[in-house]
């Protein structure tokens, strides 16, 4: 066998002879395998933060914190970040310094993972015992060895296999350095020189959210009305936001396909003036908050953003006919009166300005001018010069029923005649909408009132009923 040729060696190898490989001697390895510097950075008063919360359960959150750092390779703990981040959205920046290994660390230290991470090592058992005394209870340290977790515990104590063992609680030598009290990012740094320096951790979480609600509060004649708007923030991503730069999106922002009892605390008082400014931004509409708040970690928050008052409207009384009547007989059909309200969304009505989708409630006053609940319903979003229209409820006081007056079917085609009766048990009189879906290739034969033709397949008649009166709508049609 031949014998490789010398080489030099590195200090502390020595060389194989039979393989002809260098080998380190431990204490060479060691030094060539020291681990890097830890520095565990928690969030304190050299701390920015903002965040950019959209309306599909989502926030982006930038971190920036003033770190100090050795030269060399830095391991860097980024605590105190939210629970529910998205990992893969992560992304950290500074100056000097270059990302090697990024790890998101969430095994976190609880009674379960603290008892996994102890299988099959050494446990302290605390166990009580009779004393001596009459109702004297002793308590013992008892060495036992975690065998299975599994449906139960398993311990080896002494020479005893013993499943379920009752016990007072369990003494463990020390916390496993694998496990966290809360989810950390920990980064892998190569660092230029040592000293402070200003780091931003830039990442998306889960679990934070934000809507609009409306409170439109019309006058005892229900034809002016005030509108307030709250932007709700609900945050359940795991982490606080204290002193935040606060924005919100609003607008379909659009995800890939994938493969909580809270807390609440509200601000429910009526502003001077809306603290949050609105811009046009790519596609959407941005708000921002004029000042920085504190986002609790499990806490609702209601920030004003909007106050107008002299706002118009415009009250509607609307009768929808069902689709299918037109192609068979049917019998009378008691409907009922849905109140529609109409809001132009114009600067020449008070109003005009972007308005994100939400919930809007709405209240009248009454007589004494005591503001009473009277409806509420959902508004998309809602840019300027559109107009909103919301179902307040339905109306007490009219009564609309519907009759087949004649039927007749010729092979492909049909004729339908109806009568609508309105009656208003009201003390002023009121226009009555009555819209049809007619469907399939129709034609208006007769009508009692003018129509429009909204659609291809769908038709309405405003119909006037006197104070204390009736009005009666009739109309016959033919469809193919």
């Amino acid at each position: 066998m031949r014998v490789p040729e010398a080489q030099d060696e590195p200090e502390g190898a020595s060389m194989n002879t039979i393989t002809g490989a260098i080998v380190l001697s431990a204490a060479a390895a060691a030094a060539t395998a020291a681990p890097p510097v830890v520095v565990s950075q928690q969030a304190g008063a050299e701390r920015t933060l903002s965040l950019t919360v959209y309306n599909v359960g989502r926030a982006l959150v930038r971190d920036g914190r003033r770190v100090h750092l050795p030269a060399g390779e830095v391991s860097l703990e980024f605590r105190d970040i939210a629970a529910r981040v998205m990992p893969e959205t992560v992304s950290v920046s500074g100056e000097g310094i270059a990302v090697v290994e990024q790890n998101y660390e969430y095994d976190l230290l609880s009674p379960q993972t603290l008892l996994a991470k102890y299988l099959n090592q050494d446990v302290i058992l605390v166990v009580e015992e009779p004393g001596e005394a009459p109702g004297q209870v002793v308590l013992r340290r008892v060495a036992g060895q975690l065998l299975s977790m599994e449906n139960g515990t398993v311990w080896r104590i002494g020479s005893d296999i013993v499943m379920n063992p009752q016990y007072r609680n369990l003494v463990f030598p020390e916390v496993p350095a694998t496990l966290r009290d809360r989810p950390t990012l920990v980064w892998l740094l190569k660092s230029a020189s040592a000293g402070g320096r200003w780091l931003e951790a830039t990442y998306l979480t889960e679990g934070i959210t934000w809507k609009a609600d409306y409170v439109l509060t019309l006058d005892g004649e229900g034809s002016r009305a005030e509108l307030l708007g709250w932007i709700t923030v609900d945050n359940e991503s795991g982490a606080e936001y204290a002193n935040a730069t606060l924005q919100l999106v609003a607008g379909d922002v659009h995800l890939a396909p994938a493969p909580r009892a809270a807390f609440v605390e509200t601000m429910m008082m009526k502003t001077a003036a809306a603290p949050v400014e609105e811009e046009s931004f790519a596609e959407y509409h941005l708000y921002s908050v004029a000042r920085p708040t504190t986002l609790k970690e499990r806490q609702k928050k209601q920030i004003s953003f909007l106050e107008k008052s002299g706002i118009g409207v415009v009250r509607r009384y609307v009768v929808e006919g069902s689709a299918g009547l037109f192609r068979s007989r049917v019998g009378v059909q008691r409907h009922e009166v849905r109140v529609e309200i109409d809001l132009a969304n114009r600067a020449a009505n008070q109003l005009g300005v972007p308005l994100p989708a939400g919930t809007l409630r709405m209240y009248q006053k009454d007589r004494r001018g005591t503001a009473q609940f009277v409806g509420e319903d959902a508004i998309r979003h809602t840019p300027v010069d559109e107009t909103i229209t919301v179902t307040m409820g339905s109306a007490f006081d009219l009564v609309a029923e519907r009759r087949q007056t004649d039927y007749r079917r010729f092979d492909s085609t049909s004729e339908s005649a109806f009568e609508v009766s309105l009656r208003n048990h009201k003390e002023t009189p009121v226009v009555v909408t009555v819209r049809e879906r007619v469907g399939g290739d129709w034609e208006m034969l007769s009508n009692s009132h003018p129509f429009t033709k909204e659609s291809a397949f769908g038709v309405s008649f405003q119909v006037p009923v006197e104070a204390r009166g009736s009005a009666t709508l009739k109309y016959r049609v033919r469809v193919r």
